[in-house]
């Protein structure tokens, strides 16, 4: 029996450690690399002017089908 207990509180630690690693990419890392992808598709399909300081930063915008431009956003300027 006490081999049977054993076993079964190990594998409510490793079905805890599971959860939390889970948890941890769900809620810190996923995010993150949400938003790094979602930045890198905006920049990409944007309207930027040239760098005029060099700072390798630029403003852009997005102009959909009827002509409206979107509000401005900084990108990474790719020459």
């Amino acid at each position: 029996m006490r081999e049977a207990s054993g076993e079964l509180n190990m594998t409510v630690v490793i079905v805890t450690f599971v959860a939390a690693l889970g948890v941890f990419f769900f809620t810190v890392i996923w995010p993150a690399i949400r938003n790094n992808m979602a930045s890198q598709t905006k920049c990409s399909d944007a309207i930027c002017e040239k760098d005029e300081d060099g700072d390798g930063r630029v403003q852009c915008y997005y102009r959909d089908s009827k002509g409206n431009d979107s509000a401005s956003f900084t990108c990474v300027w790719k020459g």
